[in-house]
């Protein structure tokens, strides 16, 4: 494969592009060769000296590379021809350089990465590792990926200075579970760190609930961010939540963990109890991205103060990227593992907040321990209650950005029967954003409804939802018409799962949501961070099933699928044929789905105007 510049930070293509023939049967293609590797997203951070922000990838398995952007738009590489900001080499890291976090005002009031085994970027100080081992007695299955950050729960729960700098650092415990070890600086050079214990844990191969809304807790932890969010964003007051990247399940006899990972979130409150240590304990988790490929989210805090922000009126926020791994699994032999190894991208930016759900009814729908919470009653009945959750949205200047291309519309449609109906146009090529609203008047088991994408004679790409278990499903047996060719392209099915919950337009006001902070004029029917497909009327009366709003980003070969503010699934796609193109609508089994603000922007932009094309 090579890279192309787009809207993701990097997307693959299929190699020798200008040499194949896109109107004819795919070839096998088990010889194509391996080329570059991108790893796990990390050392992101704003420079406040100029308000640029960083963000930074694992590159090659030797060292960190960083870009820089200041717009979230456009992205230039900070070492020329996308060379490294920090690599292995010195008595701390003779082998190699992994994940690592970033202090923006550290040593001497400059930028100052804490990364695991201890640059144009970074330089590195003759200091032994300010944490060289993993807290004595402690039978760890992992210790690494540090993760710097403040917290004002945290700071009022062990009675600290207000700014404290804190590291979680990601692992588990040989028959315990996994969880994060957390420290915190004692020192202005920031080379002394006091452990103050394992301060959120999970029994191995536990879940959340009844693993419904979440995936497995695994077997051990990695990359996880922890973060404060209010309504608005970022706030170094506000509730804390986590990222979290999951390995499942230990395998005793090979002595390794399984390849599947998961990537998931969660939410809870801090506290101590006299003469323990302070504790997380998680009030509600969630699935970060569906996607079995998804994994190793990074975030970091991008201030108000910064370029992106000052230029769009943004306030402090959390942007976080996935990486979408090598969609082979374990036990592989051949194509495509060896020309994938970790070969991959990094997805859209994301930017998180705490999100409301108004005016649910208040029936079993609600009562289950899921990725949400109730928090308040909606009106005097109590028959309504208002849910929160994690909201996650493409940053508002990539999205701006992105549906900024040309673009057409396709009329409303109500569909009641069984099919595929082709919109009456298509896009011009691979590389386009869909948003669609679709409205169902009954909870119709057998219902499968949503569309066909990057569709051809030869080759289609369905996405749908269904409510038998309140999925989106992603059906990829049939994307890529090299699978009759080569074997080994993967074509499983993904899923991730989303409550379309009931709505009653009789609820009263509903507390103190602010839905006009978040909102852009984006010239579509997507109004960022807005709730107003929750309260939408499918003309059924006075209580309806919330409507299902998605963003489906189409990305070359990278498939992205947002809903309702809330849910992310990401997976790979490999058309073949140049004029798998087609959109269509999709229905399979008895029910009604109705169609509604159905816009398709045209084209994404070049993310790296200086890289070579």
């Amino acid at each position: 494969m090579k890279v192309k510049a787009t809207a993701s930070v990097l997307v693959t293509i299929w190699a020798g592009a200008s040499a194949q023939d896109y109107n004819s049967a795919p070839p096998n293609l088990a010889g194509l060769p391996r080329i570059i590797y991108i790893g796990d997203p990390c050392a992101h951070y704003n420079d406040p000296e100029t308000g640029l922000f960083h963000v930074g990838f694992l590159h090659n398995g030797t060292g960190i590379a960083s870009v820089l952007t200041g717009d979230l738009v456009h992205y230039y590489d900070v070492r020329p021809n996308g060379n490294y900001s920090i690599v292995a080499g010195g008595p701390n890291d003779p082998l190699a350089v992994f994940d690592g976090s970033v202090i923006p005002n550290g040593v001497d009031g400059k930028p100052t990465l804490f990364h695991l085994r201890r640059g144009k970027n970074f330089t590195k100080l003759e200091i032994p590792p300010v944490i060289s081992e993993p807290p004595a007695g402690l039978d760890v299955t992992a210790f690494r990926d540090p993760y710097v950050f403040q917290n004002g729960e945290l700071d009022r729960s062990l009675n600290n200075a207000e700014g404290t700098w804190y590291t979680i650092i990601s692992g588990g415990i040989h028959e315990v579970g996994p969880g994060m070890f957390l420290y915190q600086n004692i020192s202005p050079n920031f080379e002394q760190w006091e452990y103050l214990g394992e301060w959120f844990h999970e029994p191995a191969n536990s879940t959340w609930g009844n693993g419904d809304w979440s995936r497995i807790f695994g077997f051990n932890w990695e990359t996880s961010n922890v973060f404060g969010l209010t309504k608005d964003g970022y706030s170094y007051n506000g509730e804390p939540f986590m990222t979290i990247a999951v390995e499942s399940s230990y395998d005793p006899i090979q002595e390794s963990v399984s390849s599947q990972h998961a990537q998931i979130w969660a939410a809870g409150a801090i506290a101590t109890t006299e003469g323990e240590n302070v504790t997380f304990t998680p009030d509600m988790v969630g699935v970060f991205d569906w996607g079995l490929a998804s994994y190793a989210a990074a975030g970091k805090v991008l201030p108000q103060s910064s370029q992106a922000s000052t230029a769009s009126g943004a306030p402090d926020r959390l942007i976080s990227y996935v990486w979408l791994t090598g969609d082979v699994f374990g036990g592989i032999v051949g194509f495509p593992a060896e020309q994938q190894g970790w070969q991959n991208t990094l997805l859209t930016s994301r930017e998180l907040y705490i999100k409301d759900i108004p005016n649910v009814v208040d029936n079993d729908l609600v009562q289950e321990t899921g990725s949400w919470r109730v928090v308040a009653n909606s009106d005097l009945t109590g028959e309504c209650v208002e849910l929160e959750t994690l909201g996650i949205e493409i940053a508002r200047e990539t999205y701006a950005a992105m549906t900024a291309a040309p673009s057409f519309t396709e009329p409303d449609r109500t569909t009641t029967s069984e099919g595929v109906i082709p919109f009456g146009r298509s896009p011009e090529s691979r590389f386009f954003i869909l948003e669609a609203e679709i409205n169902f008047d009954a909870r119709a088991s057998s219902l499968q409804a949503g569309f066909q994408i990057l569709a051809s004679e030869f080759e289609s790409t369905t996405i749908y939802y269904q409510f038998s278990n309140e999925s989106i499903m992603i059906d990829r047996s049939q994307t890529s018409a090299a699978g009759s060719t080569t074997t080994g392209i993967d074509a499983s099915p993904e899923s991730g799962r989303i409550r379309l919950f009931d709505i009653s337009d009789n609820c009263g006001t509903h507390g103190n949501r602010k839905d006009e902070e978040f909102e852009h004029d984006l010239t579509s029917n997507h109004v960022w961070g807005s709730d107003d497909h929750t309260s939408t009327s499918n003309g059924a009366g006075s209580e309806h099933i919330e409507t299902l709003s998605l963003t489906i980003v189409v990305d070359n070969s990278v498939l992205e699928v947002y809903a309702n503010s809330r849910f992310v699934l990401s997976t790979w796609v490999r058309p073949w044929y140049k004029d798998s193109t087609e959109i269509r609508f999709f229905q399979n089994g008895e029910g009604e789905a109705s169609y509604s603000n159905i816009r398709v922007a045209d084209g994404l932009y070049d993310a790296y105007p200086d890289r070579p094309q």
